[in-house]
């Protein structure tokens, strides 16, 4: 029984995609965030309400039983998840996503005669499915299940091409026959696909390929909304394809990269960076927290660089206390922040806000370099590549060209980290070994509140 009339649906659709404007619009802005996440809900639940009222609904125990389910699981997952690992979650999710896609194009088939429609669900099975296990890959690097280097091997080109003609084959089947086994080949091929595309990039670039399978998925969702006539669902998958691609350039400019070269840089030959075994016997001078106090005691103008270290530590809430004390006692204090730190875009203002550092004391790369020559002291705190000098000086380095915070411009550098081993890219950082480098070795979290405490005493 329909209880809404079309009028009202496609008010209620007017609505919702206005909901979404300004969910992307307030994501842009740590204020307005959480704000702008309540816009975003709201708008996908008037548009799944709306639908369900606007048509005659079969199988109805077994729809709303799904919604229960979904709900329940996204509500643990999203109260469990740890904020270091909330990349790894918006991985999987949006994987998911681009599975519901490529399934409800699936479905769809037996609905479809016009070879354009057919054409569409070709589409949306495609790059669904891409999305789907590339998605996954990329969350099995950031969670450490799946190795976070590039993996290669003889004839992987060879493959991938292969499995690209035979994408375009079933594809072109599909279209001509309009049968269903030429779109299960097809999703078994951007199965396959997905796992070809991602293996081979680099840890370092996976933030760049999570934001471009987001892309994916907002275009097989507006595909979806093609198939099925839903003018809410090509609206809402147009915005996150759109924004999902202007994030991923977004990202790439900021680390002095190209899409492409991200994502087909594995295919060509390349230098690989220094190991940790070549630099391993190198000296490195060390330093405890007392000794970082005494250098606070002569600092005016503090630099804090926040890495993914900081995150996994839970270092986050020491950090901050250290700098509102420090300035409280008038020294200038700014948290300089990598368009990529912490591994996704806004990952660390998000985790510093919830350690109520003040938002006009994040201060995003290309403002805090210049800084750093006047800058008496930089921490460095469980960061690695984002200061890596090997970016600008080692062109066979995996990171080479990337836009880094410039922390050896810094009069005094420490760094706060577990061990010496590489960062996330797997290279050595060669300013551990320079002269006015000091290294803090231990738990992030331990020796912040370590060196919190030797402050607050001195105070």
């Amino acid at each position: 029984m329909r209880l809404l009339p079309a009028e009202v649906v496609t008010v209620c659709y007017i609505v919702a995609a206005v909901l979404f404007i300004l969910a992307l619009k307030g994501l842009g802005n740590p204020r307005t965030a959480r704000r702008a996440n309540l816009f975003g809900a709201a708008g996908a639940a008037l548009a799944v309400l709306a639908y369900m009222l606007s048509i005659d609904l079969q199988n109805l125990v077994a729809i709303l039983a799904a919604m229960v389910a979904g709900s329940i699981i996204a509500v643990i997952a999203a109260r469990r998840v740890q904020m270091t690992e909330m990349p790894q979650l918006v991985a999987a999710f949006n994987g998911v996503g681009g599975g519901a896609a490529a399934l409800v194009a699936l479905v769809e088939v037996s609905h479809s005669e016009s070879p354009w429609t057919l054409a569409v669900v070709a589409l949306t099975v495609l790059i669904g499915s891409v999305s789907l296990t590339g998605s996954f890959v990329t969350f099995g690097k950031l969670q450490g299940i799946i190795t976070s280097r590039a993996v290669t091997f003889a004839g992987l080109r060879l493959l991938m091409i292969g499995m690209l003609l035979a994408a375009v084959a079933a594809g072109v089947g599909l279209v001509l026959t309009g049968d269903l086994l030429w779109a299960w080949g097809l999703l078994v091929a951007g199965l396959v696909l997905g796992v070809l595309l991602v293996m081979p990039i680099g840890g370092a670039d996976v933030p760049i390929v999570i934001s471009l399978l987001n892309a994916f998925t907002g275009l097989a969702v507006a595909a979806s909304g093609l198939v099925l006539g839903n003018v809410l669902l090509l609206i809402a998958g147009t915005l996150v394809g759109a924004s999902g691609t202007i994030l991923t350039m977004s990202m790439a400019k900021a680390m002095g990269r190209t899409v492409t070269g991200i994502v087909f840089g594995a295919f060509r030959p390349r230098a690989v960076g220094g190991s940790a075994s070549e630099a391993s016997d190198r000296p490195v001078r060390t330093m405890e927290t007392d000794d970082v106090a005494i250098l606070l005691d002569y600092a005016q103008r503090v630099v804090i660089v926040p890495g993914y270290g900081l995150a996994v530590a839970g270092a986050h809430h020491a950090a901050a206390e250290l700098a509102e004390i420090l300035r409280t006692g008038g020294v200038d204090v700014v948290f300089g922040i990598h368009p990529v730190a912490g591994r996704m875009p806004g990952h660390m203002n998000v985790l510093l806000a919830e350690a109520s550092v003040p938002y006009e004391a994040l201060v995003e790369m290309d403002e805090v370099n210049p800084r750093f020559k006047s800058t008496d002291l930089a921490l460095v705190v469980g960061a690695n590549d984002v200061v890596n000098p090997a970016a600008k000086t080692s062109p066979g380095s995996p990171i080479y060209g990337m836009p880094i915070l410039t922390v050896a411009d810094a009069q005094q550098v420490v760094f706060f980290k577990r061990s010496l081993n590489p960062g996330f890219a797997g290279i050595d950082n060669e300013l551990f070994f320079d002269p006015k480098v000091s290294i803090v070795l231990g738990d992030a979290k331990v020796t912040l509140t370590k060196l919190l405490s030797t402050v607050k005493t001195n105070a």
